[in-house]
């Protein structure tokens, strides 16, 4: 019974669908229509008006910017701001490279942008992906806790107000999620919601540790939960949750799509949820951030398309040449400079892509990196000048050498020092509380995606990482001491610290 409304469903989506798979093979010329229609919206700006946009002929003299350039153009009065003509339906946030928040303005246009990227994922996905017969789907839903002034309450948020009603119809949704004010009544709640949910097909979610997060939790908590779900689920599906290491596909039969963030260093934890759900489809999100939609994945693509007919693209090499779309070359590495319909133009959003292949006529594009000194274990998103601040917050006393290093395995971060007044572990407590003024760094700590920091202090600690990079192939002269590294730890150089602490503690 469901599946022909599934079907019908990817119908209805068919001629935005279309249209779009028609573009992949004009690159250039549908480039070129929405780089008119974003610059009309400029020109009608307070901003355009102020550089004296006249017409697309004046493009090359707009400044690429970041947001610290644009931040005072942010300005809210009567829903109107300088940047855009449309009024401002609400503000998202994210994380600014000099401080803790920065402000993403949503236009009507904007989210028009987000809404057909997501159907067209949805209607590539029916059309060429798994069987779905239920319909059921887990989307992450931001519980509001403790953080303040949250502006989306979930991912749907993002959509038109037709496919949010819509989709609701189908969401495994938490009981009491507007009341919960504490990560534990958030994940309890959640748990017994997707243990309910015994035909779920779907979960949809950002960074791959919220899942890994929440099935540690229901293992931990299994004997709990199965007597309050004595009445709700069946007998054969409570006598899973005596596992000691629960079967989770068995949990979960119908499940076959999880899609969540799968590149750079979210690779090793979706290799994890790979191992655990033999069988689902584990799909990449591709690049999609709070400023606008980029890339999404596509089947038949076999990668990561960009959003071309929403989006305007152009591309920075190393050499600091500029390129359009259509122009790049493939395993060539670029930084992506975009143009949206929300208000920012040319605007420098920090992300790194190499082109792996042309679909049709455009390039598929996978996220590499950030260009500027970023920590992203699991959408923290922690920037070099951040860090740097949140480090001179703690006011350390005798110390000449510190680095803030991410660990994968569990995701946290570790403070090097070569000396210090304070203990480590009331170190460790001010700079969680520190990095905490971080919006996403407060929101992966509260809901268990990374564990508390630790603090290591030794004079050694310079020497042992010097001697970790020679032995991997540094030159002595150009090893360089970061006070913000982006890569994980490996476990070699973790452990040779932690063998040291041990043996200083002895």
């Amino acid at each position: 019974m469901i599946r022909p409304i599934i079907q019908l469903f990817a119908k209805t989506l068919t001629p935005t669908a279309n249209r779009f798979y028609q573009s992949l093979s004009h690159p250039e010329l549908t480039q070129k229509s929405v780089k008119q229609e974003i610059c009309n919206l400029l020109i009608n700006s307070e901003y355009g008006k102020s550089l004296n946009m006249n017409s697309l002929d004046d493009w090359q003299h707009l400044p690429i910017v970041d947001y610290d350039d644009i931040a005072h153009h942010l300005q809210y009065q009567n829903k109107q701001i300088a940047l855009t003509p449309e009024p401002i339906l609400f503000y998202e946030k994210t994380s600014g490279s000099s401080g803790a928040i920065k402000y993403i303005p949503y236009t009507q246009s904007l989210r028009t942008s987000f809404n057909q990227m997501f159907c067209v994922w949805v209607h590539d996905l029916i059309t060429n992906g798994p069987k779905f017969n239920t319909g059921k789907l887990y989307a992450c839903i931001s519980p509001q806790l403790n953080l303040e002034n949250q502006t989306l309450q979930d991912d749907l948020d993002y959509l038109d107000p037709w496919l949010r009603w819509f989709l609701r119809l189908w969401l495994v949704i938490p009981d009491k999620m507007t009341t919960l004010k504490n990560t534990n009544s958030f994940q309890h709640q959640l748990a017994l919601a997707l243990l309910k949910a015994e035909n779920l097909e779907t979960i949809s979610i950002w960074s791959p540790s919220f899942l890994q997060v929440q099935l540690k939790y229901i293992q931990e908590n299994r004997d709990f939960l199965k007597t309050e779900l004595k009445k709700s689920i069946s007998s054969q599906r409570l006598k899973l949750l005596d596992e000691n290491n629960i079967n989770w596909v068995e949990i979960w039969q119908d499940l076959k799509l999880i899609s969540c963030w799968d590149s750079a260093n979210a690779a090793d934890q979706a290799q994890g949820l790979k191992n655990q759900f033999p069988g689902v489809l584990v799909q990449g999100k591709g690049l999609l951030a709070t400023e606008a939609p980029m890339t999404i994945p596509l089947i038949k693509a076999g990668g990561y398309v960009p959003i071309l007919d929403q989006v305007f693209f152009e591309f920075e090499d190393d050499d600091h040449n500029i390129y359009n779309l259509h122009e790049l070359n493939v395993n060539q590495e670029y930084k992506i400079i975009l143009s949206q319909k929300g208000g920012l133009y040319r605007y420098r959003i920090g992300d790194r892509i190499k082109v792996t292949h042309y679909h049709h006529n455009t390039p598929c594009l996978q996220f590499i990196g950030r260009n500027q000194t970023t920590s992203d274990l699991v959408g923290e998103k922690l920037p070099e000048t951040f860090v740097k601040n949140a480090l001179e917050k703690l006011n350390l006393q005798n110390t000449n050498f510190k680095s803030l290093v991410p660990i994968s395995q569990p995701p946290h971060y570790i403070l090097l020092l070569d000396s210090a007044t304070e203990t480590p572990e009331k170190i460790a407590q001010k700079l969680d509380q520190s990095l905490s003024k971080s919006y996403h760094y407060q929101r992966a700590r509260t809901l268990g995606q990374l564990t508390e920091p630790e603090v290591f202090i030794s004079e050694s600690i310079p020497e042992i990482l010097v001697n970790y990079h020679l032995k991997n192939g540094g030159v002595w002269g150009g090893i360089k001491h970061q006070i913000l590294v982006k890569l994980p730890m490996s476990i070699e150089l973790l452990q040779a610290i932690k063998n040291h602490d041990h043996q200083n503690h002895l």
